[in-house]
């Protein structure tokens, strides 16, 4: 067995036994000098180490049986295509390496290398509510289609969960910029299942990829998410909050990002809504800067200049697709209503329901709308766009 697997099977047994409480084994990886060295050393001078945590026995836990665990799991998974990074390797996150509490190490699923994913490009986080609004997806989108389109093209990074994450992860992997997805799982399992085929989407393109710190076999259990959201905060040089509660994982990243000493950006919404609150409060007591417009925050993040021109305006966008007529009358009410309702839009144009319903179907088919389940619309494509 040579030296660095030796070393990566150490980290990958250290980070099972720490794996909630990280800064403990990496002060024993300080003391002893490295992962491979805690394992050498007896169990007095482990709880010597250990000093006021021995009381939590974590050295019964360090054996060679631990450490034969870890072995076998690190072959099982180079079969599966599967690796682990440990921390102070090349592919291990940079930014997550300073915080306080990074984890030992990250198992990784891609199709590219652990380097290419983590050292070629800015990691911008993108989360938020799984509850998400129509007024949410739009600027979720646009934010993310915007990123792809700037002079630095970032990686996008998120927990893969319904509403904002997984919006975030199908934006970037649509306008072919990478995205990695944080799981609050083993890498041997994807929640929620509905995102299963984004995951795999994610894991065979090349420059993403799927990343935890959980071993195999760990299902998704609340107390997971905390642990989860610190390495998304972690890895980025920045997150941005779409749409958040006053309470909610999104709020928990952002939080997380400050005290990581990271920038963090927030959508401001409406006073009156819920999901905005979260957002707003972050932005009036000064922990999150306020979007407000997109070509600026693509400069605060450090991304340059969007490198193309404005896009035509929607109005020009439809035009062209129909001519005038009704169908650029409905997408023009729609645009400046936005989540109008099929009925309130029926109302304004005056129209049957029969006749509006399809001018809304044909809009949202050929892309110019979204449909939620409620039957609101929202333009998909604004003018000034960036």
């Amino acid at each position: 067995m040579d030296n660095l697997f030796q070393e990566k099977a150490c980290l990958c047994a250290l980070n099972r036994i720490f794996g909630f409480e990280p800064r403990i084994g990496l002060r024993l990886i300080e003391t002893f000098g490295s992962a491979s060295d805690v394992f050498r050393q007896n169990r007095k001078k482990l709880t010597d180490a250990l000093g006021a945590y021995s009381s939590k026995d974590y050295s019964s836990k360090i054996t060679v049986s631990a450490f034969e665990s870890a072995s076998m799991e690190l072959e099982t998974l180079s079969n599966e295509g599967c690796s682990f990074i440990g921390i102070g390797e090349e592919g291990y996150p940079v930014l997550l390496r300073e915080c306080e509490d990074p984890p030992l190490g990250l198992y990784f699923k891609g199709s590219s290398s652990p380097e290419e994913v983590f050292n070629q490009r800015p990691q911008i986080a993108v989360v938020g509510t799984r509850s998400l609004t129509s007024y949410g997806k739009e600027w979720c989108q646009r934010i993310v289609q915007a990123m792809s389109k700037a002079r630095t093209r970032p990686l996008v990074v998120s927990g893969l969960a319904l509403g904002v994450d997984v919006t975030a992860h199908k934006a970037a992997l649509d306008s072919g910029i990478p995205t990695v997805a944080v799981l609050p799982t083993g890498i041997d399992a994807i929640y929620p299942q509905q995102n299963e085929n984004v995951a795999g989407n994610i894991a065979s393109t090349e420059g993403c990829a799927l990343v935890t710190d959980y071993p195999p076999g760990t299902s998704a259990m609340r107390i997971n998410f905390l642990r989860r959201n610190r390495i998304i905060a972690g890895i980025c040089s920045a997150t941005i909050l779409i749409e958040s509660k006053i309470k909610g994982g999104g709020m928990m990243t952002a939080r997380l990002a400050g005290t990581y000493d990271r920038d963090v950006f927030a959508v401001p919404g409406r006073l009156d809504d819920p999901l905005s609150q979260g957002c707003n409060m972050l932005i009036r007591e000064n922990l999150a800067q306020s979007i407000g417009g997109i070509a600026g925050l693509i400069e605060d993040l450090g991304l340059g200049r969007v490198s193309i021109t404005a896009k035509d305006g929607f109005r020009d966008e439809v035009g062209k697709h129909y001519g005038e007529g009704p169908l650029l009358k409905a997408a023009m009410t729609i645009k400046s209503h936005r989540g109008i309702s099929v009925d309130e839009l029926c109302s304004i144009l005056g129209m049957p329901y029969n006749e509006t319903i399809n001018l809304v179907t044909t809009l949202e088919c050929d892309g110019f709308i979204s449909v939620d389940l409620l039957q609101h619309c929202s333009a998909k494509y604004v003018s000034d766009f960036f």
